[in-house]
């Protein structure tokens, strides 16, 4: 009789860590669920078409902000062209 408890209560034992494991299981998935929502919304937020320009001012600060991040990238994509080619031509 003192076995079969034990049994019993090893058997009781996987069911409720069973049923832990499905919780948190279940847990884990909901804040999954809930980063995935706040990331589509950053996404959507940054990648959002931009809104008409108020005014005059607005319009030649955008335009002008917009002409600067395409030259930084001209000037970074050239300097990085340049690192490699010095990297990898050291090949004599």
């Amino acid at each position: 009789e003192h076995v079969a408890q034990g049994v019993v209560q090893g058997a009781q034992i996987g069911v409720d860590l069973f049923f832990h494991i499905a919780r948190q299981k279940a847990e884990l998935q909901q804040k999954i669920r809930l980063q995935k929502e706040i990331m589509t919304g950053l996404t959507h937020e940054i990648f959002a078409p931009l809104r008409p320009a108020t005014n005059k001012g607005n319009a030649m600060m955008r335009t002008f902000n917009t002409g600067m991040a395409i030259f930084d990238g001209i000037v970074l994509g050239v300097k990085m062209m340049k690192k490699f080619k010095r990297f990898f031509g050291r090949k004599k």
